[in-house]
C-alpha cells in the first residue's frame, strides 16, 4: 500500500493530530472531531492509522550497519532520576575522538526514528547520544501512544536535568573531543534550546519545532543555532518574532529555516 503524505489529508485534520500528540486532545477526541473529514470511506480511525510515524519507512542507516558501532549506555543523573539510559553510536572505525551530538526525541521517549538519526550523525563521523527521556518508567517500548502517556508522568524539572546529565556524560567519554552539540525534535527542540540557555560550552544547537525561551533567558546563549519551523505549524511559529527579536538583541548567531506547506512533525526525515 502506498504510504500517504501529509498533503494527502485535510489540513484540519492535521491541526487535530498535532493535539493529539502533544495530549491537547484524547485519542476519543481526535477521532469524533476528523470525522467530519471522513471522506471516500476512509474513516477517522484509518486516518489516525496513517498519520502514525512509520518508523520502518523513515529508516535510513540499518540497525546493523558494519561501518557504526551502537550500544546502550547508562548514565548518572544525580540531579535528575538517578540512572539513565540511552543509545550511543559512532563511527566503526574512528582514527580518533570525534565531536559529539545529543539527539533528543520528542514526547514519545526513545523511539526508532531518534535512534535512526542518532546512527546517521555516527556516519558523518560524530559520536552520537540519544537518551532515553522514559528511562524512569522502564523506557520506550514500542507503543507511541502508551509513550506519550508516560511521558506526561515524568516530573518536568528531572525530566529536564537527565537531558542536562546526557550532555556532561558524552562530553566525558573517551571517544569524544569534548566539543558537544545537539540536535531535538518537538520536545527535545525545546530541551536544545534549553541547552542553548544553560549550557555556555554547547558547541552548536539544532533545534526543530522547538517551544522558544524568554527574551531574558535567550541573553544567555552562547552557542550559535540552527532553527527549524514548519510552515503551517501556527502553534509554535508564533512565538518565533520575539525570540528572533531577542537573538538580534543579544548577537547570537543563529540562521532559521522556515518550511513553507509543511506540517509539525513532517520536515524531519
Amino acid at each position: 500500500m502506498e504510504r500517504k503524505q501529509a498533503s494527502d489529508f485535510p489540513p484540519e485534520v492535521l491541526k487535530l493530530f498535532d493535539g493529539y500528540v502533544h495530549g491537547m486532545l484524547s485519542r476519543r477526541d481526535f477521532l469524533d472531531r476528523a470525522a467530519k473529514f471522513a471522506v471516500g470511506g476512509v474513516g477517522a480511525a484509518a486516518m489516525l492509522e496513517s498519520l502514525r510515524p512509520n518508523y520502518a519507512f523513515a529508516q535510513q542507516v540499518a540497525k546493523d550497519d558494519p561501518r557504526i558501532k551502537t550500544d546502550y549506555l547508562t548514565y548518572p543523573s544525580p540531579q535528575g532520576s538517578g540512572t539513565m539510559r540511552g543509545y550511543f553510536a559512532r563511527p566503526a572505525n574512528a582514527g580518533g575522538k570525534l565531536p559529539g551530538v545529543v539527539v533528543i526525541h520528542e514526547n514519545r521517549g526513545l523511539n526508532p526514528y531518534i535512534e535512526d538519526v542518532a546512527r546517521r550523525l555516527a556516519l558523518e563521523n560524530f559520536v552520537a547520544f540519544a537518551p532515553d527521556g522514559l528511562t524512569p518508567l522502564g523506557g520506550y517500548a514500542g507503543d507511541d501512544e502508551k509513550a506519550a502517556q508516560l511521558f506526561g508522568q515524568l516530573d518536568p524539572a528531572k525530566r529536564t536535568e537527565d537531558f542536562i546529565a546526557a550532555f556532561g556524560f558524552l562530553k566525558s567519554r573517551p571517544e569524544c573531543t569534548g566539543k558537544v552539540g545537539a540536535v531535538g525534535f518537538c520536545f527535545g527542540g525545546t530541551i536544545v534550546n534549553t541547552f542553548a540557555v544553560r549550557l555556555p560550552d554547547l558547541a552548536a544547537g539544532v533545534p526543530f519545532y522547538g517551544g522558544q525561551p524568554s527574551a531574558a533567558d535567550t541573553a544567555k546563549i552562547k552557542a550559535p543555532l540552527l532553527i527549524h519551523y514548519a510552515g503551517l505549524d501556527e502553534r509554535l511559529n508564533a512565538g518565533w518574532p520575539a525570540y528572533e527579536a531577542a537573538l538580534k538583541a543579544n548577537g547570537v548567531k543563529y540562521q532559521m529555516y522556515i518550511y513553507p506547506n509543511t506540517n509539525h512533525g513532517s520536515i524531519f526525515q
